[in-house]
């Protein structure tokens, strides 16, 4: 028998078995098995698209396929056999370079709604003929069952309808949602006093309960809230629960009125609409990874050197750690306090005024110099013995046991204002007009509850106001996902917006870090894109295994893109495509970004991280009117090995299903980096989604 092996060779097989050709088969589905999804309760019937692909290295045969379900009477679980559709319209088959040459066939049924609104399980099977034995998709592949979940006209009204059994200490009430829909409870509870504010976390305990665990700092008795939410969406709830959590907050705003004042007058006279543009949308090159820890002022300025002789135009810089001046040499960072606000003699000989004015005489791309320090000023805090101890009152406070844990020694909540005053005010003077202001948590793990009380707020309002007046906007928070400061500083919306770190850092060496950087990313954002704040996923390499998946992560998040190449090891292709030229200025370059942020999307909220699914992100870049824009679907295989799965057009932000037909709008779908286009679709089509194929960091 001849046939033609995948690279469309011709070859001979002597015999061909049914069984050999099903090993070379796979079998995709939407709605995805493996995975939970929701029928609108508008929906009558749920529509099935099976794709069966078979290896060109054997002769092309007619297949069978079967739904096998429990959505008959009873739940009894019987199958429905798929029929297959000749439609000359195809979804765009997008796929790599090493994926199989394959013949396609497609099935379909559309299933009426079951009469009760019991989860519906399914999966597959199918074979070449009615004498040859079936092939369930499980048994050969790592997909487990799809589930369909039915939602009813309205949810039932009342929080028992959701959380069983909870504690009879909390107070309930349902309170007013912004959000249209949804249902929003408060529940409130007393805690007693410490030995300002009561930090309430959720843990699990061995029995599936969700347990509110609550610690007070105040001296006084204090109350616990909690707010639950039920809707439609995952995002219609969560918006619920955000609304009204920043009406609380900004209703008890603890900031003092001084305070309130400065922070007004900055905003007035020092925040410039030219610094937001540069410090947002400008490429930003920082030294950590690139340049290691033991830094100069050498290093810096080959680095700076080596990104202008390849035409690699940055708009900021970051000077990140181990430019300071700190004590214990020799010792770990946990040790070492901080001495003087002026860089270290040793990689700085001339000071940092002199650094900076040679960066800008031989670099007039870059616009804008940060420096990082740490929030209570190093990871050991300050140096008793330094200039800043002698300078401003001081205290000794202990951290909390683990990595971290043990004595340091902190300014005075007293002189906190004054100390971050003086140090932005020597920075501006010494050229730098921007910081990364890292180790935020430090205020969390303070042992004592007096202490806590005494550092949170002062010393998250003493930096807010500090780098507003002396640096507008141009600040980066860095390990600040603790409670007090997402609800202090991050969730009102007196101040512009914020960048914020949104995971922990890029771990250049650690190969198993990067599809979890990007899930994680991708899940927090569900909570920051809530915040005013722009959401930083961190720097990366652009000449890394993992280079072109951070690249693609970054450019679709909405937040800033920093790089940390080391000197000469660059891809200018990877920059190329992630920055271009501004009209006005050819010289000057800025990201390409979309206007809104990018989250996961609803269909992958509860899709955890082993799960044979890619991991899809949302998000949408508005037009010149509202009607038109552009959406944005970034598709990451976050799994250990090569995967296809069909991405339905409606997984897309802003495409709306169930519109009359004269109201729908056609859509086309575009691949990057390839460029193919698909053909013109509506939600609701035969067809509409696209065969997608990714390998492992794809």
């Amino acid at each position: 028998m001849a046939t033609k092996n995948p690279h469309g060779k011709p070859f001979k097989l002597r015999f061909v078995r049914a069984a050999q050709m099903l090993l070379f088969s796979s079998a995709l589905c939407d709605p995805p098995l493996g995975q939970a999804t929701v029928v609108p309760f508008n929906d009558q019937t749920i529509k099935f698209t099976i794709l069966l692909e078979s290896s060109r290295s054997f002769p092309e045969q007619k297949w069978e396929a079967v739904l096998w379900h429990n959505g008959h009477e009873n739940q009894e679980w019987k199958e429905s056999v798929l029929q297959e559709t000749t439609s000359p319209r195809q979804p765009l088959v997008i796929q790599n370079d090493s994926r199989p040459s394959v013949y396609r066939r497609w099935f379909n049924i559309n299933l009426p709604k079951p009469s009760r609104p019991e989860p519906l399980y399914f999966t597959l099977k199918y074979r070449l003929s009615s004498s040859d034995t079936w092939k369930w998709v499980n048994e050969h592949s790592d997909c487990k069952d799809g589930v369909l979940y039915f939602q009813t006209e309205a949810p039932p009204e009342g929080l028992v309808n959701y959380l069983k059994d909870y504690s009879q200490d909390f107070s309930v009430t349902q309170v007013q949602s912004e959000t249209p829909n949804t249902q929003l409870w408060s529940l409130t509870s007393s805690v007693k006093a410490a030995e300002d504010q009561v930090l309430t976390v959720f843990k699990p305990d061995d029995r599936g309960n969700v347990i509110a665990h609550s610690r007070n700092d105040s001296t006084q008795e204090g109350q616990v809230r909690v707010l639950a939410a039920v809707g439609a969406t995952f995002n219609t709830a969560l918006a619920a629960v955000m609304y009204h959590a920043r009406k609380i907050v900004q209703g008890n705003d603890l900031m003092s009125k001084a305070d309130k004042e400065e922070m007004q007058h900055a905003l007035e006279k020092e925040v410039k609409a030219e610094w937001i543009e540069n410090w947002y949308d400008g490429l930003t090159y920082c030294t950590w990874n690139g340049l290691g820890q033991d830094l100069n002022e050498q290093k810096i300025f080959d680095a700076l050197n080596v990104l202008k002789d390849n035409k690699i135009q940055i708009t900021n810089l970051i000077i990140d750690d181990n430019w300071q001046s700190l004590d214990n040499q020799g010792e770990s960072q946990f040790q070492r306090g901080w001495t003087d606000f002026d860089a270290n003699k040793e990689g700085f000989p001339n000071g940092m005024k002199h650094t900076t004015k040679e960066i800008r005489d031989q670099h007039p791309n870059i616009q804008h110099i940060a420096v990082w320090h740490a929030l209570l000023g190093y990871w050991g805090g300050i140096s008793p013995d330094g200039n800043i101890a002698k300078n401003y009152k001081t205290r000794k406070v202990r951290k909390a046991e683990g990595l971290a844990g043990g004595e340091m020694t902190v300014v005075h909540e007293d002189d906190v204002p004054r100390m971050y005053d003086d140090f932005y005010k020597f920075l501006l003077g010494a050229g730098i007009d921007s910081v990364k202001t890292d180790a935020q948590f430090f205020l969390d793990i303070i042992d004592d509850a007096d202490d806590r009380r005494r550092f949170m707020k002062t010393y998250q309002d003493a930096w807010t106001i500090a780098s507003l007046r002396y640096f507008s906007i141009k600040a980066i928070s860095c390990m600040s996902q603790t409670p007090q400061i997402l609800f202090h500083t991050q969730l009102t919306t007196n101040k512009p917006r914020l960048l914020v770190r949104n995971s922990d850092d890029f771990f250049p060496s650690i190969p198993s870090s990067h599809p979890f950087h990007i899930f994680t990313n991708a899940l927090t954002s569900l909570l920051t894109s809530h915040l005013n704040v722009l959401p930083d996923w961190d720097m990366f390499q652009t000449s890394h295994p993992y280079s072109s998946f951070h690249a693609a992560a970054r450019c679709v998040s909405g937040g800033p893109i920093y790089i940390t190449d080391t000197p000469g090891q660059h891809s200018l292709d990877l920059i190329d495509s992630m920055t271009a030229p501004t009209i006005s200025m050819p010289s000057k370059t800025i990201i390409l970004r979309p206007n809104a942020v990018a989250k996961c999307i609803e269909q992958n909220v509860y899709t955890p991280y082993h799960s044979p699914r890619f991991l899809q992100l949302g998000t949408y870049h508005t037009g010149s009117t509202a009607d038109y824009g552009t959406s944005i679907l970034g598709i990451f295989n976050v799994s250990e090995q090569a995967r296809t799965e069909l991405v339905p057009l409606s997984n897309f932000p802003g495409v709306v299903n169930n519109q009359p037909e004269e109201e729908q709008k056609k859509y086309i779908i575009r691949a990057h980096p390839s460029g193919e286009i698909s053909p013109e679709m509506q939600p609701g089509n035969e067809f509409a989604m696209v065969d997608l194929a990714l390998e492992v960091k794809g």
